[in-house]
């Protein structure tokens, strides 16, 4: 069975050095119906970040004030907030015997991430070739008029939508092995 992986990050800008506020990681089959498994949803330490010099966007901000209050205050309380030191451990290990990587849009989640792990002076958990862009993916395929999507902008779910997805499209193109 192959193990990929889809990571997902809500953030206070679009800069590889933006503040990360929360990442969700999930591990699916792509070739399969299978459920994705051994989510992590971790909120990352806003004050270490802004000791790192990781910067907010005033119009990234503004955005987030008009989302639903129940997804902006999960995004953006203190609570649970997890030390970058702890976060970047907790994802090395979800990311062990994975071989592949997803992302929707890998110069933003990647970018950002390795911009974060490089300031951390951590050795990053993967390598180039094994990261995938979902969006490219996704727009081989018509869109489905009927797909619903719940979660918007809370990281882990937005991995699991997105790992479903991969395996829907899989399906539909008939992909069996990359």
């Amino acid at each position: 069975m192959a193990i990929h992986s889809m990571i997902d990050l809500e953030t206070l800008g679009t800069q590889p050095d933006s503040v990360i506020i929360s990442l969700g990681v999930i591990k699916f089959d792509p070739f399969s119906d299978n459920e994705p498994y051994d989510g992590q949803y971790l909120k990352l330490d806003i004050d270490e970040q802004n000791t790192l010099g990781r910067k907010v966007d005033e119009d990234t901000l503004a955005w987030w004030s008009k989302q639903d209050p129940k997804v902006r205050d999960e995004a953006l309380t203190d609570d649970g907030r997890t030390s970058l030191t702890e976060a970047l451990q907790i994802i090395n290990k979800s990311l062990v015997g994975v071989d592949y990587i997803w992302a929707q849009g890998p110069c933003f989640d990647i970018v950002m991430l390795e911009h974060l792990y490089r300031q951390k002076e951590t050795p990053l958990p993967w390598n180039f070739w094994q990261i995938r862009d979902s969006r490219t993916l996704f727009s081989l395929v018509p869109r489905d008029p009927n797909e619903k999507r719940t979660g918007l902008h809370n990281a882990l779910e937005d991995c699991y939508f997105q790992a479903k997805k991969v395996q829907k499209v899989y399906k539909q193109l008939n992909i069996k092995n990359v």
